[in-house]
């Protein structure tokens, strides 16, 4: 393929590439040279005529047309690996984005995108969450989701993948927003997340394909989280969590955000408490951002995978002492009368039946914790980042 061949679409997918250059630096391009292939091809004089770049930053892009072929070569291949080039003059391209300055030139999706029409949440939080986080992250994704909204989040470890899988369980569409590229599956843990996503819901990034994660990518990403949101849930957050980066560019962009409260000693809800100390909605529902959204919150009864009725009188024991909050053994036989040989009989039928489970700390807890008897209201970093998934 020779250079005079070269598309408009091929250009911008070079812009993409050059080191520091984002969406404002592309746009500002485009708008001095006409198209993305004038701002690619333009003559040093012109560029440095024009004053758009600084002059270190025009040498790093003449440096970088050094590697068109290269990138127009990946860029041919892309379609091979399922992955489509939103440009932001496309039809597709996300209409939540269009009222931000900082927004991304282009968009590497894999699978699909939002629809614009639909109600978007983002549910974020710690990585290194706590039970209660994960089972608040799966409730509130599966109601949301279950009622209509689409569930966004950046399939990070913890709070991010729960999210996600929140939605997946109920066969609900759920968007990830990556700090690398679509091709590459960060942190390994969610691979099947990662799969699901491209059948039933969709991943995107601003960065190039092949991008590996860099800690100065997520609060980039963040920004994109919160602008494809009309509402921002934080489920656990230190005080300087990097949740609370999403909660500071959803209140930025003027989106609503609820924050989960939690133990005024616990410091994975230290960053939810101050948001809420701060001004944040409170969440205790998912009628709360339901209502929000102009959507109504229809209960239904919990069914559990074996009736509770159907218990005999030491599982039935066991099972009403314990709930989402963690007890040890000899606390449940403490509440509930028993011996510890019979306590520990009853929670191992209980978790057979898929009732409760523990952990290696022998912590028992309920499962579906956060769905209260009778109705689903709300009742009572590092991995490694070396296995891409490509294509």
């Amino acid at each position: 393929m020779t250079s005079n061949t070269l598309t408009d679409r091929e250009a911008l997918y070079c812009l993409c590439h050059v080191p520091g250059f984002g969406g404002v630096t592309i746009r500002g391009l485009k708008d001095t040279f006409g198209t993305y292939l004038s701002a690619w091809r333009v003559k040093p004089q012109e560029l440095q005529k024009s004053g758009v770049l600084t002059e270190r930053r025009a040498e790093v892009f003449r440096e970088s047309r050094k590697h068109e072929s290269a990138w127009r070569k990946e860029f041919a291949g892309l379609a091979q690996k399922n992955i489509r080039v939103i440009a932001e003059c496309d039809p597709d391209y996300p209409t939540r984005f269009l009222p931000y300055k900082d927004r991304p030139a282009a968009l590497f999706v894999k699978g699909s995108l939002p629809e614009n029409e639909v109600p978007s949440v983002a549910i974020v939080g710690a990585r290194a969450c706590t039970e209660y986080g994960k089972e608040a992250a799966g409730f509130y994704a599966g109601e949301l989701a279950n009622a209509g909204v689409n569930i966004i989040s950046g399939m990070a470890a913890g709070v991010d993948g729960y999210a996600h899988r929140g939605a997946i369980e109920r066969g609900k569409p759920t968007y990830a927003v990556l700090g690398c590229g679509v091709n590459v599956c960060y942190p390994r843990e969610n691979y099947k997340i990662f799969h699901a996503m491209e059948e039933n819901g969709g991943i995107l990034s601003e960065f190039v394909p092949g991008t590996r994660p860099a800690a100065m990518n997520f609060p980039m990403r963040n920004r994109i989280i919160s602008a494809l949101a009309d509402a921002v849930i934080i489920i656990e957050a230190r005080e300087k969590s990097g949740s609370l980066i999403t909660a500071d560019f959803a209140l930025e962009q003027g989106k609503e955000v609820f924050a989960l409260p939690g133990r005024a000693n616990d410091p994975l809800s230290g960053g939810c408490n101050r948001l809420i100390q701060g001004g944040a909605n409170m969440l205790l529902s998912p009628s709360d951002v339901l209502e929000f959204l102009g959507m109504k919150y229809e209960r239904k009864l919990t069914i559990h995978k074996f009736s509770q009725n159907r218990l005999a009188k030491n599982e039935n024991l066991v099972y009403a002492s314990v709930d989402s909050r963690p007890r040890y053994l000899e606390e449940i036989a403490a509440l509930c009368g028993l011996s510890v040989t019979e306590c520990m009989e009853a929670l191992l039928k209980l978790e057979l039946a898929g009732l409760v489970f523990w952990n290696r700390e022998s912590i028992f807890i309920k499962k579906g914790g956060m769905i209260a008897e009778g109705c689903e209201e709300y009742g009572e970093q590092s991995c490694d980042c070396r296995v891409s998934c490509k294509g």
